[in-house]
């Protein structure tokens, strides 16, 4: 039965609503930033660009390095805008657009988040790269899927029992990557550690201007949480509903980050988008080795 024009929005040129893109524009090989101006930043390595476009915040360009297609597409900020812009890269692959159906044959993209974060432990330094074992969702959006075959019931357990969970918030669920993108894009140089994923920057990061927030001591618990040697590495806006959904969909996902900030001890980066370019330089040749 054919998914109603409600449920997949098309613009009158028959791509995608938000992210404006046609299944032939994109390749299997996605990388993600939150920053539109990012975009730009790891494509000025590209060998070729055959195709870009922009709408609202959502900045797509589809090229070459080293002979492999790669898009790049900023995803702007929090799980809200992963949720529009992973269901509608699947829309472009694994439905047809004219018929409106699902495909019979599946495709299975390659999603690497490209991005930057704040560290939450003392020996996770500025300046340094950390690959996400785990995404720690403490948002909500992905209780509004089925999700009980992606989740980790035990671990979620341990991690609501330490920190004394409010049960009026959504339940922690805790998503692994894809350990074949793991194997691939890992190296000395990349520590690891469970990323958890905030829904606000504000009050849901622990941060606060005026508002007084709901648990003030959230922050130091999460950064002292430890079980069978995972512990939470730092703290960003996108990581679990990437896992999450990628998982969901059938898709492979990783995130990495640029860390420009240490919570733990108060330091910033000096030069952040020296470090940030270190990162694009080295998930570009990860990817054609």
């Amino acid at each position: 039965m054919p998914i109603k024009e409600s449920e997949l929005i098309l613009n009158p040129d028959g791509s995608v609503y938000h992210l404006n893109l046609k299944p032939e524009h994109i390749a299997n090989t996605i990388l993600f930033v939150g920053d539109q101006n990012r975009v730009e930043k790891i494509t000025q390595y590209f060998d070729t660009i055959e195709f870009s476009t922009q709408k609202r915040e959502f900045k797509t360009q589809t090229g070459t390095y080293k002979g492999k297609r790669i898009s790049v597409i900023s995803t702007g900020i929090g799980p809200d805008n992963i949720d529009i812009v992973i269901n509608e890269l699947d829309a472009l692959v694994n439905i047809d657009l004219e018929t409106r159906t699902p495909k019979e044959k599946l495709t299975s993209l390659e999603i690497i988040r490209v991005g930057t974060s704040g560290s939450l432990q003392n020996d996770i330094p500025v300046d340094s790269f950390v690959l996400s074992t785990h995404g720690l969702d403490l948002n909500g959006m992905l209780h509004f899927y089925q999700i009980d075959k992606i989740t980790n019931p035990s671990l979620e357990n341990e991690f609501i029992e330490f920190t004394n969970w409010n049960s009026q918030k959504a339940r922690p669920l805790i998503i692994e990557n894809d350990k074949g993108l793991e194997e691939k894009m890992e190296s000395e140089h990349t520590y690891k550690g469970i990323t958890a994923t905030a829904g606000g920057f504000y009050g849901p990061q622990g941060r606060v201007l005026r508002l007084p927030i709901e648990d003030p001591k959230l922050n130091q618990k999460i950064d002292s949480f430890s079980s069978n040697g995972h512990r939470i590495s730092n703290l960003e806006m996108e990581t679990s509903a990437i896992y999450g959904l990628s998982k969901l969909l059938g898709h492979r996902a990783l995130s990495l980050n640029a860390i420009i900030a240490n919570r733990a001890n108060g330091t910033f980066s000096k030069d952040p988008s020296s470090i940030v370019d270190q990162l694009i330089k080295y998930t570009l040749e990860k990817l054609v080795e």
